[in-house]
């Protein structure tokens, strides 16, 4: 096992086009680290580049105390899953996870010893024999992940690796997944554009936007206090409510929590349907648009009244006017009432004008 330590590293192709702006991480020995965003924000290269699989323009990579930006990625004790399987068909389930060690000489009885342990873990067992074509894809993932437990590396890094699955099976695979590196206890990178598997595998969440990182830290601790208005857009489903502060509605509610023109940020279970207004908190009149009604909670869509009140230009910002509210049951006002909704102090957030600084009420 051992730490990954990412030191101002960046990437820049030809033509001048900077994919990662100096990211600064570090992943303990043992912890599983999430590298979440939207498509093309870096997570995917930034992870080919620990793996070797791209080339470093500036920074470090250190991984167990030994700066790798010059080492083959054969030499670098690392084992990564990929997003396709990149099985061959044309062997057995055993001999897809006995080719890579096979190919470093080792001898038959340790090869077989650890791909039955490998086996019996992930178990597949009972399908040593069978050949690619004849699993399932979460069994063909599962096998993608054998060859790279067989290798006993130092440091595992998965590449999207369930986004090929049905949404049911994505959910199985993710506990498995998490529940394995716990077992094995090996260093883990592990990169998805889906916010909800970040959170739920993630020690340690590291957010990018734009090949930069926006925020780093325990998924819970984000959640709750967002560093940026991307951030706070980002993680949770649905996003956090944003709204301008400048909006006479609010700033004349806020008592003084708003030192300065910025953005107010409330999520949707937040809120309260309420005619009451709390004492330094905020209340909105909304027009129900439309209700979406998922089993134990419902989600209500409303449009503040005062429609001049614009939202300031940030990324991931809902439309303008429209704001989410979610409430648990099945219970919901109807379409095209007009409802009052209010969320207290401890649950504001509040950002710059710019969404690059997090406020404090």
């Amino acid at each position: 096992m051992a730490n990954v330590t990412l030191r101002n590293v960046r990437k820049t192709y030809t033509g001048g086009f900077e994919a990662i702006k100096g990211v600064n991480v570090d992943v303990a020995d043992g912890q599983f680290c999430v590298l979440v965003g939207p498509s093309g924000c870096g997570k995917s290269t930034l992870l080919r580049m620990v793996a070797g699989l791209e080339t470093v323009t500036g920074g470090e990579i250190d991984i167990g105390g030994r700066v790798v930006n010059q080492i083959e990625p054969a030499d670098r004790d690392i084992a990564m899953v990929f997003q396709n399987y990149a099985l061959y068909p044309h062997m057995s389930v055993y001999n897809n996870m006995a080719y890579g060690l096979r190919n470093r000489g080792m001898a038959e009885t340790e090869v077989k010893s650890r791909v039955e342990e490998a086996a019996r873990v992930l178990e597949l067992t009972s399908m040593l024999e069978r050949k690619p074509r004849q699993l399932s894809g979460g069994q063909r993932q599962r096998v993608a992940m054998g060859r790279a437990i067989v290798r006993q590396p130092k440091v595992f890094l998965f590449d999207e690796p369930l986004s090929n699955l049905d949404a049911k099976l994505r959910i199985a695979m993710r506990v498995e997944i998490r529940k394995l590196q716990r077992r094995l206890n090996t260093t883990s990178i592990y990169v998805t554009h889906d916010q909800l598997e970040a959170m739920t595998l993630a020690d340690v969440l590291v957010v990018m936007n734009g090949g930069q990182v926006e925020q780093v830290g325990n998924p819970l601790a984000i959640y709750e206090k967002p560093a940026t208005t991307f951030v706070a857009s980002f993680i949770g489903a649905p996003p956090m409510n944003l709204m301008s502060t400048r909006a006479d509605e609010i700033k004349s509610q806020l008592n003084g929590a708003a030192t300065e023109a910025g953005i107010l940020g409330i999520r949707p279970e937040d809120f309260v349907i309420t005619d009451q207004t709390p004492a330094g908190g905020v209340a909105l009149p909304l027009t129900v648009e439309a209700i979406e009604r998922v089993g134990a909670e419902t989600f209500i869509y409303g449009s503040r009244e005062q429609e001049e009140q614009r939202v300031a230009a940030t990324p991931g910002e809902l439309p303008p006017g429209e704001v989410i509210v979610r409430i648990p049951g099945t219970e919901a006002p109807a379409i095209g009432a007009r409802i009052r909704v209010a969320a207290i102090r401890p649950k504001l957030h509040l950002f710059s004008g710019d969404g690059r600084t997090r406020l404090e009420a």
